[in-house]
């Protein structure tokens, strides 16, 4: 019996020499150490920092040298400049969403960006409010895209925006905030709400914060209105652990949503660091990397959620509806109406002060002078503290025998002081002060001349420039002459440079705008803007935001 024991312990030590051999052929540190520098977007971070760690304590080896990978944190967007300007910060990237990376791609030196390599987790952009508050938005916000858009639009005074007021995240600079903004234009598409979106972009606009830590923080401090906002699931479970005494819950939009899917990207251009690239991306994929990442609040690549996303805390252990990600060419489009939506504004209002503006408006108790000032008034309040408003009245010899119009508020921000009162508070009084001119006509034509030219001396390349006409729409009407309906077109046609738009955006309350309507419409289209006839005082809302909506086109809405 000893020989069989003796065999027995000899190939006890042949196999232990052999595990040996391979662990330590797979763990060999003997040549140092090499370097995996891994960049990585805040969020997702603190774990693969933890999974680095499990992956350095491995001595997982290549060509005799121990792989050390270290994790840095960087926003997405700012990696991605960086790339684009040629300077490589790291061997790795995990960046937080490709729709984020499609958008930068199509920027200028985008093209030098590569190509994602495969997801690691993923986590629902949803919307988001207090705790306290969630049972009372039920009345007044079902979780939605589309009863955000309602919130948000600056022009539904009497929507859902009375009672909530919704906060985003910058689309150019956070995932997040850019994955909202597609599946927001997407649900609006669908249900033909475009004015609505351009209202609610436009709102939003003034309404971001810097990141989610910020927005989720800011959703439980006490507020007239109640607060929500859009930011990722994951991002709730690390505010709620971080600060369990104020918790979010999130809500998910019934429509569906997009996810934000942290692709990884590989950097490195060294044969060896290639070799532990590949490598710590297969250990990624390992059970021990998942359950760290479900620990964190991530889901899997398959929507799954772990035991951190509870249904007791508020989560959906279920996958949320997935919307169809939306093309690379319908990612860049939203990436640049956001832009030109968000350029500023520059705006000098020629408002009609002739003697038919104190007629009635036949069924009203107004003035056609008090139906433009509240068309006025209304539009006023559609632009944020930042944007720039003048304002001119016309009528003739306003301003001594050879002036039909006259300054009386000049062009600035509105946040601007003039002699102790705030632009915006002076325009508001000024317009509740005007009163027509009796005896006035109407020197509309001498007043858009020298207006176009004012605005074309002082043109802001940064900013949407507009000159915006309040008029009863009788038209041209000066028995000094001045300059004739032919001549002013023809001064337009050839003082407007689509280089440098200045757009005329008219709008004309009264009995006889239609007379007038062929006149304006020409004046108009020749700076590339639009005429509207105001039957409602409603409708200067939609007015003001079709205006906007041409930003998106400029200079080219018309052919």
């Amino acid at each position: 019996m000893l020989v069989p024991l003796a065999g027995a312990v000899a190939m006890a030590v042949l196999l232990g020499v052999a595990a040996f051999v391979i662990f330590n052929r797979n763990h060999d540190c003997s040549s140092g150490k090499l370097p995996l520098r891994v960049v990585a977007t805040p969020d997702i971070h603190p774990a693969l920092n933890k999974i680095a760690g499990n992956y350095n304590k491995a001595m997982n080896s290549i060509d005799s040298k121990c792989v050390e990978v270290t994790v840095a944190k960087e926003a997405a967007a700012r990696t991605a400049n960086a790339l684009a300007a040629g300077k490589v910060p790291a061997d790795f990237w995990v960046a937080d969403s490709s729709l984020l990376m499609e958008s930068m791609r199509q920027a200028s030196g985008g093209e030098a960006l590569p190509q994602v390599e495969g997801s690691i987790a993923t986590s629902p952009v949803v919307l988001a409010a207090a705790k306290s508050a969630a049972p009372k938005l039920a009345d007044t916000l079902q979780p939605s895209w589309s009863a955000m858009i309602a919130a948000a639009n600056v022009a539904n005074v009497d929507g859902p925006g009375k009672k909530v007021r919704v906060l985003a995240l910058d689309p150019q600079k956070n995932s997040a905030g850019l994955a909202a903004l597609l599946a927001a234009a997407g649900t609006a598409k669908e249900a033909k709400q475009d004015k609505a979106l351009v209202g609610a972009l436009k709102e939003l606009s003034g309404q971001l914060a810097p990141d989610s830590t910020a927005l989720l923080a800011s959703l439980t401090v006490k507020s007239s209105r109640m607060p929500v906002g859009v930011t990722s699931e994951q991002a709730i479970h690390a505010h709620n652990k971080k600060k369990p005494e104020a918790p979010v819950v999130a809500l998910y939009p019934k429509e569906g949503t997009l996810n934000l899917d942290y692709p990884v990207t590989i950097l490195a251009k060294d044969p060896a660091v290639l070799k532990a690239a590949a490598d710590f991306k297969q250990y990624l994929t390992t059970e021990s990397a998942a359950k760290t990442l479900r620990n964190a609040g991530f889901r899997g690549i398959d929507g799954k959620a772990g035991d951190a996303l509870s249904e007791e805390d508020g989560f959906t252990t279920d996958p949320p509806t997935a919307l169809e990600p939306p093309d690379t060419a319908t990612v860049a489009r939203m990436v640049q109406t956001w832009s030109r939506l968000n350029l500023g504004t520059r705006l000098l209002t020629l408002l009609d002060v002739s003697g038919t503006m104190a007629l009635p408006v036949p069924g009203t108790d107004m003035t056609r002078m008090q139906a433009i000032n509240k068309i006025a008034t209304e539009g006023l309040g559609l632009f944020p503290a930042d944007s720039e408003v003048g304002l001119w009245t016309f009528s003739t010899h306003l301003d001594g025998q050879d002036k039909d119009w006259k300054e009386l508020v000049s062009v600035g921000p509105l946040s601007e002081s003039i002699d102790g009162t705030l632009r915006k508070e002076a325009l508001a009084k000024t317009f509740s002060q005007i009163k027509a001119k009796p005896t006035g006509d109407t020197g509309l034509n001498d007043t858009i001349k020298a207006a176009y030219t004012e605005l074309t001396k002082t043109f802001r390349q940064d900013k949407i420039n507009t000159l915006l006409i309040l008029t009863d729409g009788a038209g041209n009407d000066d028995p000094d002459g001045g300059v004739k309906n032919a001549e002013i077109l023809q001064y337009l046609k050839k003082t407007y440079n689509p280089k440098r738009p200045i757009s005329i955006l008219l709008i004309a309350f009264g009995p006889e705008a239609e007379k007038g309507k062929r006149q304006m419409d020409a004046l108009a289209k020749a700076t590339g803007g639009e005429a509207y006839i105001a039957k409602d005082i409603l409708q200067v809302r939609d007015f003001f935001l079709q205006g906007m909506e041409r930003r998106l086109c400029s200079p080219n809405c018309d052919g």
